[in-house]
């Protein structure tokens, strides 16, 4: 997974397919978990997956109203169809993106 700044999520959400940013805190050992998650998920999913730091994108946090990290957006069109905050498992995370598109695996 690459680093994206806002100016390549803004690009990337607006992409008529899914896309993915993972938010996170570099101290937050709950993210250092859902990382690892998020590797796999790159992985098994054709879709566009970034992460970003939060400390550096203050005005992200505040417009899509993140409330802690970790934080998975889930886009499409250009709109934020949802926020995950609990990691539970790859499985889930699967499944939850599944529901959102259909079509997941490679």
């Amino acid at each position: 997974m690459n680093e994206w700044t806002r100016e390549e999520w803004e690009q990337v959400k607006n992409a008529p397919s899914l896309s993915l940013l993972y938010i996170y805190t570099p101290m937050c050992g709950t993210c250092q978990v859902a990382s690892k998650m998020m590797q796999v998920i790159n992985e098994v999913v054709t879709y566009p997956i970034g992460q970003a730091n939060i400390n550096y994108l203050e005005n992200l946090a505040m417009e899509y109203e993140i409330e802690s990290v970790p934080c998975l957006l889930i886009s499409k069109n250009g709109i934020v169809i949802k926020k995950i905050y609990a990691f539970q498992s790859v499985p889930y995370l699967l499944d939850v993106i599944k529901s959102i598109d259909g079509t997941v695996l490679t």
